[in-house]
């Protein structure tokens, strides 16, 4: 065998080793992302019991929806609301729990790879599945609150919820109803992000700051890491969420 010969083996094999490693590193990267994105933040296991238990609510979950409606009597307003990033879409349910109890129909959406951003399902799909319901609002928790601003420009569309969030679009021209509602112990919101992204809601936005909550007292899940530390119970602020929700959003 020749030298130039024996060269060129031995660079085909270098190769094709390099070309292995690449490979694998790409799918262990690839099999590393997605682990990530699946592992989430779960669900209190006894907020939600007490929710099921609850037979003023009936809930059924298909196609990436959760559709909970009450048993009795609808106020005929639905709410499309997005979790906030890598948080179990279940654990907001009891946030709502008295709203929905008293007519409210609420939808939450399990996003694509538990990111709200990452998440295309069509506005229209979560609203079909509550046909009778003549007036929506959509929300969400953090970065889904950035989300549903993304799709408030629907005309289906007559406010929207925003939980320790703000948009990242401008909404400032419409006539929305906005509701903005923040925790004074949020370690994980971005004060300075808020204060930037003000301009882009309309003018008659409404803002609540609630003392005692703090980033995951939003929904029922926690301790979230790099939060602060809430000194209000998970019942106190779920009254005060509802309760400001009835008065300032519901209400038109």
């Amino acid at each position: 065998m020749s030298a130039a010969s024996a060269s060129t083996r031995r660079t085909l094999r270098r190769v094709r080793i390099t070309g292995w490693t690449a490979l694998t590193s790409l799918l262990v990267t690839i099999i590393c992302f997605l682990t990530w994105f699946h592992i989430v933040l779960p669900a209190d296991r006894a907020a939600l019991d007490s929710f099921f238990a609850n037979e003023e609510i009936s809930v059924v979950a298909d196609n990436g929806l959760i559709l909970a409606t009450p048993t009795g009597p609808s106020t005929n307003q639905g709410l499309v609301f997005y979790p906030g990033a890598k948080v179990d879409p279940y654990a907001y349910l009891p946030t709502f729990e008295g709203l929905i109890a008293q007519g409210l129909t609420v939808v939450v959406v399990e996003p694509l790879f538990n990111m709200a951003l990452f998440d295309t399902t069509p506005l229209a799909e979560a609203t079909d599945l509550a046909p009778g319901i003549t007036q929506w609002f959509v929300g969400g928790h953090s970065l889904g609150g950035v989300r549903a601003c993304m799709v408030a420009d629907d005309a289906a569309v007559s406010g929207v919820l925003l939980m320790a969030s703000f948009c990242a679009n401008d909404l400032s021209a419409t006539d929305l109803t906005i509701l903005q509602l923040f925790g004074d112990k949020d370690g994980l919101i971005d004060p300075l992000a808020v204060a930037q992204a003000s301009a882009l809601l309309p003018t008659s936005n409404v803002e609540y700051t609630f003392t005692g909550a703090n980033h995951a007292s939003f929904g029922a899940y926690g301790p979230q890491g790099g939060d602060g530390i809430a000194t209000a119970s998970r019942s106190e602020v779920f009254a005060m969420i509802q309760g400001t929700i009835a008065a300032n959003l519901l209400t038109n």
